[in-house]
């Protein structure tokens, strides 16, 4: 049976009104004050639970195995406790950090959770690729320095960024310190993808005859896809917050969007990993004990 002129005009019509319906649900939630807390604090009520696993894994660790000091696996639930803790006060008192002055005050508490998380990280990525040279008898004494000068490069050059946009307040500087902030989360994707994917191809190769080590293969798998995806993610999110003033983070009236951006790449992914990672280690006996999981 052919479809009429009218029908088709009836379809147009009607998907117009279905947009027209879904963008007014859009800018009822991102201009509603009562809409903007609610989901500020849905974002702060996740955090805090993603926070709170972070440290009872800690405590539950450091139960385990309290002859041992600050090994890689306290330190990456220690600062995810931190880092979501952090987010989760941010985004309660959100409304106030708005409000505070200089501007670049709000950056700095906004931005500085993301440094630490990205530390956080990277944590795993030097764990592999220590495992992974290691496994290769090549030499690991320059990975931890090499880390430590990244983590210190990252920091002292956003500070700097801060200081100058301090200074000299202009949208450009802005934009060239997210545009960093892109970049770091670029590279931090690419460590994932080198690292997490060496360590994944080797274990691989080797004879999987135990159900411990599918689990471990299936760790490095899962871990290495969620922090890829979540970091490259983050880049291109932060690229177009950068350029485009409609996807701005920074302000009260984007709430769906910090919502989903949040979501995606911070708490998702660190609920995940907790959960991959939550195997405690065994109470004696471990003459290396920095493994994570």
């Amino acid at each position: 049976m052919d479809v009429g002129p009218s029908d088709n005009s009836t379809t147009v019509t009607t998907t117009m009104y279905d947009l027209k319906d879904a963008y007014t649900i859009w800018d009822l939630l991102n201009e509603s004050p009562i809409w903007q807390d609610r989901i500020y604090h849905l974002l702060a009520a996740l955090y805090a639970v993603v926070s709170l696993v972070a440290i009872v894994q800690l405590v539950r660790i450091q139960q385990r195995v309290p002859e041992f000091g600050w090994t890689t696996q306290k330190v990456f639930h220690f600062l995810n406790f931190l880092v979501n803790g952090a987010r989760c006060v941010i985004f309660i008192y959100r409304r106030d950090i708005q409000q505070l002055s200089p501007e670049i005050v709000q950056h700095m508490l906004l931005d500085l959770p993301s440094l630490v998380f990205f530390t956080t990280y990277a944590l795993l990525v030097l764990f592999w690729a220590e495992i992974y040279y290691q496994a290769r008898a090549v030499s690991t004494d320059g990975l931890r320095p090499g880390f430590i000068a990244i983590n210190a490069s990252v920091y002292i050059t956003q500070i700097a960024l801060w200081v100058i946009i301090w200074w000299m307040p202009t949208h450009m500087l802005v934009t060239i310190s997210k545009v960093f902030f892109a970049g770091v989360s670029f590279f931090a994707a690419l460590g994932f993808l080198l690292y997490g994917g060496r360590l994944f191809l080797m274990l691989k190769r080797f004879p999987v005859e135990s159900k411990g080590r599918r689990k471990k293969l299936q760790e490095v798998g899962y871990v290495t896809s969620i922090c890829f995806v979540c970091f490259l993610l983050r880049c291109i999110m932060m690229f177009f917050n950068a350029f485009n003033k409609a996807a701005n983070l920074d302000v009260l009236e984007h709430p769906v969007l910090n919502f989903i951006y949040y979501l995606l790449v911070e708490i998702l992914p660190s609920s995940l990993v907790l959960f991959i990672l939550r195997k405690l280690p065994p109470k004696r006996g471990i003459v290396q004990y920095q493994a994570i999981g």
